[in-house]
């Protein structure tokens, strides 16, 4: 069996040669969903999460930043984060975090607050709840249903085609195919203000993740830093603190947030930021473009290997 924590330890050490691994998750589902067999479940996350606690020290993400960056950071160190404010964050994840003595920051778009939806879980629910035996949408294509791969390859393709519109566009073009596949999608996907409240007082940390969850890319300059400005104020108005920590909306350097961005986070004073770009960061990195990264394998020793990998990356540096 291969020695992971040993290796680990080799690959990640102490002090100023220090790598820091951060996870990303989304959604923690009570039982696997047929839809979508490779979405984090509580049994696996369960399972991960005990990985996770033999072979790492899992910090806060606002220690570990600090700590990375006065070169103290502890020999493999990790950070677990989850992006977008799903209320079964709360409900799933939070007791099995607490189960195994761990800590997580929870990334929040506050325009879902209190019975929103993004736009592709309209998506998602409205094809899932479809009983038509075929979707028809102009401008976007049909789409058969007859079975879960049927249902699951639209979802997909409208994924696709509708990702990169202007925000109202795909919004409108997400509300114009629920209503053509005749289903009222649910308002209790997100968490709401009080569950926000009750996660943060569960000992989580929160960190912002814009209003609506727009690709910044595509937007101008005024639009981006009032959403990453106004996503903040909401958080902390909310929970009568500060908020310092962020993360890009879908977050690929260069398709999904530019090089302004980082700058723009820094100088809405942020402490540290957050891309899903793949690697760990090391004391050189940029702290406005901290990488994060998952491995989907369902094996110990594969998931293992996967994060050695990793880690084996360059660790990326501050242009």
């Amino acid at each position: 069996m291969m020695p992971v924590r040993p290796l680990l330890s080799l690959m990640s050490p102490a002090s100023s040669r220090a790598r820091l691994s951060v996870l990303i998750f989304h959604r923690v589902l009570p039982e696997p969903d047929a839809l979508f067999p490779d979405e984090m479940d509580s049994r696996r996350f369960d399972e991960v999460c005990g990985w996770l606690k033999c072979w790492f020290n899992v910090l806060p993400l606002d220690l570990a930043v600090r700590a990375l960056e006065e070169g103290t950071l502890p020999a493999r160190a990790c950070c677990i984060t989850f992006d977008d404010g799903y209320a079964d964050n709360l409900h799933i994840a939070t007791p099995i975090l607490k189960k195994h003595g761990l800590s997580a920051t929870f990334f929040i778009a506050t325009g879902f607050l209190d019975g929103g939806r993004m736009w592709n879980d309209t998506i998602i629910e409205a094809v899932r709840a479809c009983r038509l035996p075929s979707l028809k949408l102009d401008g976007l294509g049909e789409f058969a249903l007859g079975s879960n791969a049927e249902r699951r390859r639209a979802i997909d393709a409208l994924i696709d085609q509708l990702k990169y519109l202007p925000m109202a566009e795909r919004l409108l073009a997400t509300e114009r195919l629920a209503e053509r596949a005749e289903v009222v999608p649910p308002t209790d996907l997100m968490l709401s203000s009080d569950e926000l409240r009750s996660l943060r007082a569960s000992g989580m940390l929160i960190g912002a993740h814009t209003v609506s969850h727009p690709i910044l890319a595509r937007l101008g300059a005024e639009q981006s830093r009032a959403e990453i400005r106004e996503g903040q104020v909401a958080l902390q108005d909310l929970l009568g603190e500060r908020v310092g920590l962020f993360a890009y909306p879908n977050g690929k350097p260069g398709t999904d947030y530019l090089p302004q961005h980082p700058d723009m986070v820094r100088d809405l004073g942020f402490d540290a930021a957050v891309s899903t770009a793949w690697g760990a960061a090391g004391r050189q990195t940029d702290r406005f473009q901290i990488p994060r990264f998952t491995p989907w394998d369902r094996k110990r020793m594969k998931f293992g290997l996967r994060l050695l990998r990793n880690l084996a990356s360059p660790a990326p540096v501050r242009a």
